[in-house]
């Protein structure tokens, strides 16, 4: 079913192109390398069961909720480009 001037399939092509976005984003972002036995920013130990949870883990579990509590703003796509999507 296609929208407007859009060809047949085109709403599914920019939902696809937005979850392999998310997902490529995700894995850059991932945690890599060795665990550290201390939080990078307090310096407490880190728990062993956390560091083998989590392979490459840098942060104690207060001070990763603390920069989870963070809001981070991601400038969006407008992949449709019509002028309902751009006034909201």
């Amino acid at each position: 079913m296609a929208g407007g001037w859009t060809r047949d399939g085109a709403v599914n092509e920019q939902i696809e192109a937005s979850i392999s976005d998310e997902l490529a984003r995700m894995k850059q972002n991932r945690i890599t390398g060795e665990s550290r036995t201390h939080c990078a920013e307090c310096e407490e130990p880190i728990p062993e069961k956390r560091r083998n949870a989590l392979p490459g883990v840098k942060l104690c579990i207060d001070c990763q909720q603390e920069r989870d509590s963070h809001f981070q703003a991601r400038g969006g796509i407008n992949r449709r480009g019509s002028k309902d999507s751009q006034l909201k």
